[in-house]
């Protein structure tokens, strides 16, 4: 199998044409090309009349080898790469030994569960949430009545946060053993749509993510893997064996006390409590940049046109996403996350008295308005001291949300004119903000720290030099954004992932500082998972 990678078409080219090119690019006969399929596709918009598609495509050819040798100088035609996902090891642990403990049903605890029960090891998964559907239930309505269960909401319950986003698929991270092919192709298993496998920025949605989250809890089950839900960590067990800590076991929140030397602490960049506890217990933690921001909404219709120009609406490109960044006068980078094409902004608050802002699309991204984070980052110089004065941070500036708010968990709001010029807001104009339960218009200035509000007016307005019309009156600002990443890394050996400091521990995913997304979390669960195995069987 060949591997022609850089073929460019037009946007809008017939279907035929696609195979004439690969015999163009080839310089084979037609009889000689026996079949392909698209690895990959993406699109070059910077000339928006003239936008081209991208692939990246497997070929069978008749004379493979000849056909390489030929074209031995184009760096675009090379052997296709084996992307299966091979397991790390086929050995059985000692009889006796403890099953693993996973804790955490997000993206990231989901596969390091899946993996290790497809490779027999039994694993035991505790998330303090509820299961998807009955989350969900919650999570709504939260949105809608603005009753606010801590245990059930954006942040914990089967899923993940990623649950309630965009479920975006794609990630930056080197990815040199093909795990995210992996990860893409158990969701496909688990019923997405199969687009996810080649287009260059997959994602799913909300529902379809719910469907699929079912699918793999199903498959764990099924190979002998068990899932407790509404089962909260309360406690860990750390003992010392030759000079060497040791994880010995946890303690659940209904009393039960389980045994395990193998822990992979899954929890996500919202577990507070959880990061205590480990700290109260001695485990390696260390404070960690993160970024804080509001929520913007345009128009998605703008954001097409300044992207796609007279080819917006075309159905292979969808609704366009950017992704924008500003180097303000005062030092601080200024920049987009998350951003969501055709979605809403969304409640993710998961403690009593805190706002705080998310963003969700679903699949067919329809919605009538675009939103991003819009975040400043930060670094442990901002909130100097304990470990875990990051968390503390958040807290503060969600509780200031909160109060700017009304006091209700409606959210503060502002729009961006007045923003800049740094007058209250009074009245929406022709931007509807998405936000569930409500937006209260005010001053935002008091919700973050002096250094980013100044940033940021700066970036506003510098935006528009990037996407014309950015710098629009009546968008709609929504505070505030905390939880872009987690505060602290529960740090970790290189060599077979285990906490620096407690043998047995395996931090893994965003809340322990090694992910960021849906696809990264996923692929650092089958590396920590891969690492347990390791761990079991030597």
């Amino acid at each position: 199998m060949l591997r022609i990678n850089e073929l460019k078409l037009p946007l809008n080219h017939p279907d035929p044409a696609l195979r004439e090119a690969i015999l163009q690019r080839l310089g084979i006969a037609s009889e000689d090309l026996l079949g392909f399929t698209v690895f990959k596709r993406s699109y070059d918009a910077r000339k928006k009349t003239a936008i081209v598609l991208i692939y990246a495509l497997d070929v069978e050819v008749r004379g493979e080898a000849a056909v390489l040798a030929r074209l031995a100088g184009d760096q675009y035609v090379v052997p296709a790469p084996d992307t299966s996902y091979q397991f790390a090891t086929t050995a059985k642990p000692v009889p006796g030994t403890p099953r693993p403990i996973v804790v955490g049903m997000g993206p990231c605890g989901m596969f390091v569960a899946l993996i290790l029960a497809q490779m027999g090891l039994n694993p035991l998964v505790l998330e303090r949430g509820k299961i998807v559907r009955e989350r969900t239930v919650d999570t709504f309505g939260f949105w809608r009545k603005r009753k606010l269960n801590t245990e059930s909401n954006v942040q914990f319950g089967e899923g993940g946060a990623g649950t309630f986003s965009d479920g975006k698929l794609y990630s930056q991270i080197k990815d040199p053993k093909h795990y995210g092919r992996k990860v893409l192709t158990e969701f496909v298993k688990a019923g997405a749509p199969e687009e996810i496998l080649y287009v260059s920025k997959p994602h799913i949605g909300t529902f379809r993510l719910v469907k699929m989250v079912e699918q793999i809890r199903a498959e764990i089950i099924a190979l002998g893997g068990e899932i407790r839900f509404e089962t909260r960590v309360d406690d860990i067990y750390v003992g010392e064996e030759n000079g060497v800590r040791q994880v010995q076991g946890v303690r659940l929140s209904n009393g039960e006390e389980i045994p395990t030397r193998h822990l992979v602490m899954a929890i996500g960049h919202s577990a507070r409590d959880t990061f205590e506890l480990l700290y109260e217990r001695g485990v390696y933690i260390e404070a960690k940049p993160f970024s804080i921001g509001f929520r913007v909404e345009h128009p998605q219709s703008l954001i097409d046109v300044c992207r796609f120009g007279p080819n917006a609406g075309n159905k292979l490109l969808g609704a366009a996403d950017y992704k924008i960044v500003h180097h303000a006068s005062n030092g601080r980078s200024v920049y987009s996350f998350c951003m969501c094409p055709g979605g809403t902004v969304v409640a993710a608050s998961s403690e009593e008295g805190r706002v705080v802002t998310n963003g969700m699309s679903q699949y067919s991204r329809a919605e009538r308005n675009a939103n991003s984070a819009i975040v400043v980052g930060i670094t442990p110089d901002d909130y100097p001291g304990h470990p875990l004065a990051g968390i503390a941070f958040q807290r503060e500036l969600e509780s200031r949300a909160y109060v700017l708010g009304g006091s209700n968990y409606d959210a503060p709001g502002q729009l961006m004119g007045d923003f800049v010029k740094g007058v209250a807001s009074k009245e929406f104009g022709s931007v509807v903000p998405s936000f569930k339960p409500a937006v209260h218009l005010t001053d935002l200035a008091p919700s973050l720290p002096d250094y980013a509000i100044v940033a940021m007016r700066e970036a506003f307005v510098a935006f528009d030099k990037q996407i014309k019309g950015y710098y629009k009156h009546d968008a709609v600002l929504t505070g505030v954004e905390t939880r872009t990443s987690s505060p602290i890394r529960i740090k970790r050996r290189d060599d077979d992932l285990q906490s620096l400091n407690t043998r047995g521990l395996f931090p893994a995913g965003e809340g322990a500082g090694y992910a960021g997304g849906i696809m990264s979390a996923a692929v650092d669960g089958i590396r920590v998972a891969e690492a347990v195995a390791l761990s079991m069987t030597a």
